[in-house]
């Protein structure tokens, strides 16, 4: 079988993204995405993105891991965005569906402003918060966070804090009164990326509820590039979550099987 796949990235998080409305993609076969994502054996990604019709909205993003499982990814639906665009099925705003339900957002040059779920609960302890932004987060100060072994540290706490389940790991330095660096370990992955959309919205939003920030805006610096996320709180909740960054695509082709 042969298929039409774009390459796209959004700060560094990279995926294989395939036009699915037509149903043609054998999905159940795990084997396949991770083959797919396979940086020596397959095209290389963080994750596939699969762009499918909707009856609620503009399209469906049926977003998997490397390793075959799902969630929802912040970057993946920027990216999503874009590909819409390119197909000519969105002009400059949009509503579509994932896997956390239906999300907003538009499009200028290659800026994503994606709007994120409200999130409703943070839970914080002595040495880190954890939230769930469309997919857990666990977020925790760090010193040199340039040096830091996220991979160690991050399987550590994926597997022994949050056992068969998981959750992504977020490593934070603050850099100024609302700007952040930000390294994450990604379930799913099991590694660390470059950048994580919905792992960055958390930090934005941990930070301000530990209150290491006072702004409704925070900058954040990955490894792959900035972010910017914004927010409203109302009531100890926090409404009109939204992600803002660049989302390019990288190239195209014909990968069979």
């Amino acid at each position: 079988m042969q298929l039409d796949f774009y390459k796209y990235q959004g700060t560094g998080n990279d995926f294989v993204v395939i036009d699915n409305r037509q149903e043609v993609f054998p999905k159940n076969n795990t084997k396949i995405i991770t083959q797919l994502c396979d940086r020596r054996f397959g095209v290389g990604a963080d994750g596939l993105i699969l762009l499918e019709n909707d009856n609620a909205s503009d399209f469906y993003m049926d977003y998997y891991n490397s390793d075959g499982s799902q969630s929802m990814c912040g970057n993946g639906g920027r990216c999503a965005v874009a590909f819409a665009r390119i197909l000519g099925i969105i002009d400059e705003q949009t509503t579509f569906k994932a896997i956390d339900g239906l999300h907003t957002a538009t499009i200028k040059g290659d800026i994503v402003t994606l709007k994120m779920h409200d999130v409703e609960e943070v839970r914080q302890k002595d040495a880190y918060s954890f939230l769930d932004t469309g997919s857990p987060h666990h977020v925790q100060l760090v010193n040199e966070l340039e040096k830091f072994n996220v991979t160690k540290e991050g399987a550590k706490l994926r597997y022994g804090l949050y056992g068969k389940a998981g959750s992504n790991i977020n490593f934070v330095e603050q850099a100024d009164s609302n700007t952040f660096g930000v390294r994450t370990y990604e379930r799913g992955v099991e590694d660390e990326t470059l950048s994580c959309g919905t792992g960055v919205t958390a930090v934005a939003i941990a930070m301000h509820k530990t209150g290491k920030t006072a702004s409704n805006e925070v900058n954040i610096k990955t490894p792959g590039g900035d972010l910017t996320i914004s927010f409203d709180q109302q009531n100890g909740s926090y409404t009109d979550v939204y992600l803002q960054g660049p989302a390019q695509m990288v190239f195209n082709g014909k990968v069979s099987w």
